[in-house]
């Protein structure tokens, strides 16, 4: 898609794996997460999204680099670099993380139907598994990947609920810039909730592979080793497409958080346990087309994020195994592949259906997501940087530096997990 430039289709064809993975990081638990930020705190967490913003998108695009300058994605990389029982690890980790995640997102989703119905959660909880399910499985990835950049527009609805409330600038611009909190426990393990959120493994895999995808049904070079001639027009797209996608990805969780710390934060609601109360909580104060477009949002993010989480460990284990593996591969040719999706959904439907506190899973989500990411990342820098793997199109210093960053605040966070 992004082969053809700037020409036919405009700017918005040149958009691909950064903008959908930035989308997709914006899913109903990243929505409770931010929500119970800034209803807890007010603007005093918005600084937050504004740091990862950086971070986010030098490890973003050091993964989409790897994936096209290789030819292959993430796990096939990491083997080459990590003894093959570690990778695998990371992995099953990697899967059983996404498996919880789409299970609260699910939910999350059934949620805000029975918000807006007053009945049928865990039917349309059912329900959606099932239609992304049947799309991933079902419709070509030429096809599906335009269903999936037009969804990302759903994410648009957190901006425009600004509209309906009133802002005062000049305090988020200080919550943002000059934040005032007590270091509490509480505060310790929202800020690690806000970076285990939104720097997540899964978008590293799904990135890195959606560039292998895109480029085979393109059908140029997989590999810019063997086709240099590409590299400066597919490297300054992989720069430009991260930067629109994290930044978009950012933009709208600061919007979330600060759409819960103007209406529930200013009225003494402080206490959000998932993206549904959020929106439940927002009705008597911003009114109903702020419930609205809050409850579509969780909605359509959803229906973004599932396939993302599920396609992710997918390609991670089909690396593995050497399967063959992608979402424009028909059933019959990737049972393999399709079959982890399907196992991904089914993990998911199966928490709906446990005695499993889904706050609590969600907490151990991002425990999981926070230890496995500080390796996956370091991993992924040094395959980035190796002239081995990546020839003359390693990675710059600068991203390196960035990246090593990223990987830094991971550790703090991970470290703060266990110890708070």
């Amino acid at each position: 898609m992004a082969q053809h430039g700037m020409g036919k289709g405009g700017w918005f064809r040149r958009l691909g794996p950064g903008l959908i993975t930035g989308a997709a990081d914006d899913d109903p638990s990243g929505i409770a997460t931010y929500s119970q930020a800034g209803a807890q705190f007010g603007p005093n967490m918005l600084w937050t999204v504004v740091l990862t913003f950086p971070l986010m998108a030098a490890i973003q695009s050091i993964c989409a680099r790897i994936g096209r300058v290789t030819g292959k994605g993430l796990a096939a990389n990491m083997l080459h670099l990590l003894p093959r029982p570690v990778v695998q690890g990371l992995v099953a980790l990697l899967f059983l993380a996404n498996a919880v995640n789409i299970g609260a997102d699910l939910s999350a989703m059934g949620a805000a139907v029975e918000l807006l119905l007053g009945r049928g959660q865990v039917v349309f909880a059912v329900l959606f598994a099932a239609l992304s399910l049947l799309l991933q499985v079902f419709v070509p990835y030429h096809r599906y990947v335009h269903f999936l950049k037009w969804l990302t527009l759903s994410l648009f609805a957190y901006a425009g609920i600004l509209l309906a409330v009133r802002i005062d600038w000049w305090a988020v611009l200080l919550g943002t810039v000059w934040p005032r909190f007590a270091l509490t426990r509480d505060a310790c393990m929202t800020v690690v909730a806000v970076f285990g959120t939104t720097i997540s493994p899964y978008l590293f895999f799904w990135q890195s592979a959606e560039e292998v995808e895109e480029a085979s049904q393109e059908g140029v070079c997989a590999s810019l080793l063997e086709c240099p001639d590409l590299a400066p027009r597919e490297l300054d797209r992989i720069g430009a497409d991260t930067l629109v996608g994290m930044g978009f990805s950012n933009a709208i969780a600061f919007c979330i958080m600060l759409t819960t710390a103007v209406t529930l934060h200013a009225t003494g609601v402080t206490d959000i346990a998932t993206s549904a109360d959020a929106a439940r909580a927002l009705r008597p104060i911003a009114g109903d087309l702020a419930f609205l477009l809050f409850s579509l949002g969780i909605i359509g993010t959803g229906l973004l994020a599932l396939p993302v989480l599920a396609g992710s460990a997918a390609y991670a284990i089909g690396e593995l195994h050497g399967w063959r593996a992608g979402l424009e591969e028909k059933p019959g040719n990737a049972k393999g592949f399709y079959g982890v999706i399907a196992l991904g959904f089914a993990a998911g439907l199966l928490m709906l259906f446990l005695p499993i506190d889904p706050i609590k899973a969600l907490f151990w989500s991002a425990v999981l997501n926070g230890v496995i990411a500080v390796p996956l990342m370091a991993a992924t820098i040094l395959v980035a940087g190796s002239r081995a793997r990546m020839g003359q199109f390693a990675a710059t210093r600068p991203q390196r530096v960035l990246a090593w960053a990223a990987t830094g605040v991971m550790a703090a966070a991970a470290l703060a997990m266990f110890l708070l």
